[in-house]
């Protein structure tokens, strides 16, 4: 196939484009970088098979020749991106998203919404499955991502319903992996860079929420077998192992050895209090299911970090000068602990 990737250049992007040019399809990247990296996609621009477009999707999306599928990822994924840019992911949500749209729909192309487990809000039903309906607060700080990606799927299935567009939408759980930013703000980076440094943890709250952190490559096999198949979801994607945070901090802290302690922070408005995935329907329709533990992918992760401490170091800057004061509460120092990067 040929398959156009917005935001290819970003962290889940990256990985999509490199798993599709493995299996030899080819690739048009469009990504305008505000919140991607050049160096994810770096590797790729040798390739016959990858052609990258820079440009804001939320304007146009001009690809030259045809287009088989359209894999929609592009918009700010991380709290800190979309709270300092509310009106460009409330744009790339709507206006990007009917772009992408009308590309398929110009090619007879699959098109595949990547939208995101926020859709189901502070859930009060647990765990989520795809009838559920979400706990949204439509104005409240976070509500520019939630809202954007649920006229996203709105929009999506209003292409398929009246215009025959051959849509699928997946709503994706907490990914991590290698090419995630150090200083992105989510808890899985957060926690590896503060860790490597021997920094306290940042904890919000009381550290007992609950999330479901899938690996990444597991992750991209979902999104193309969603490519790959006329289902038009919702599917969930995600690992239905739910984990505390403060035990996901104990995790980074044994794998690190870093001895680290916690430190607990004020919860941030409409922090959603639990999230796991009903996956059965992924695994009837998709045939598919995480293969990778959690305690690997975080080994994994945190190599690729260790390997980075110039990264490392500029992450952590910018995580403390985004801290407020918080209280320390002393964490043990796991038994036998060694580095991973070691």
């Amino acid at each position: 196939m040929r398959v156009a990737v917005t935001g290819g250049g970003g962290f889940l992007g990256s990985h999509l484009c490199e798993a599709l040019l493995r299996r030899g399809d080819e690739v048009v990247c469009l990504d305008d970088f505000s919140t991607g990296d050049p160096a994810n996609i770096a590797a790729f621009l040798g390739n016959p098979g990858f052609e990258l477009i820079r440009g804001d999707v939320s304007r146009s999306t001009d690809v030259r020749g045809t287009v088989d599928a359209v894999a929609h990822l592009a918009s700010p994924a991380s709290p800190p991106d979309y709270l300092r840019r509310p009106l460009e992911t409330l744009a790339v949500g709507s206006r990007g998203t009917e772009n992408a749209l009308r590309l398929a729909a110009r090619h007879d192309a699959r098109f595949v919404l990547a939208s995101t487990s926020e859709v189901y809000g502070d859930p009060e039903v647990h765990p989520q499955d795809e009838s559920y309906w979400g706990h949204v607060n439509p104005i409240g700080p976070r509500s520019v991502y939630d809202e954007a990606k649920r006229f996203a799927e709105a929009l999506t299935q209003a292409y398929r319903t009246h215009r025959g567009t051959n849509t699928g939408i997946v709503r994706i759980f907490n990914t991590y992996g290698p090419r995630m930013r150090p200083h992105d703000g989510r808890v899985v980076s957060s926690f590896v860079v503060q860790a490597l440094a021997g920094e306290p943890l940042t904890v919000y709250g009381d550290g007992k929420q609950t999330r479901s952190f899938c690996y990444v490559d597991d992750l991209v096999r979902g999104i193309i077998a969603m490519l790959d198949c006329d289902e038009p979801g919702p599917v969930n994607l995600g690992n239905p192992v739910e984990l505390t945070v403060l035990e996901l901090a104990d995790l980074v802290i044994g794998l690190t050895g870093s001895g680290a302690e916690v430190q607990f922070h004020p919860l941030p408005v409409d922090d959603p209090t639990r999230r796991r995935p009903v996956i059965a329907r992924a695994s009837e329709r998709l045939g598919w299911v995480p293969e990778v533990t959690v305690e690997d992918g975080l080994r994994r992760t945190v190599r690729w970090f260790a390997g980075r401490p110039d990264d490392v170091a500029a992450a952590l800057a910018a995580i403390r000068g985004g801290q407020q004061d918080g209280v320390v509460a002393a964490r043990p120092r796991p038994s036998g602990a060694t580095p991973v990067a070691s």
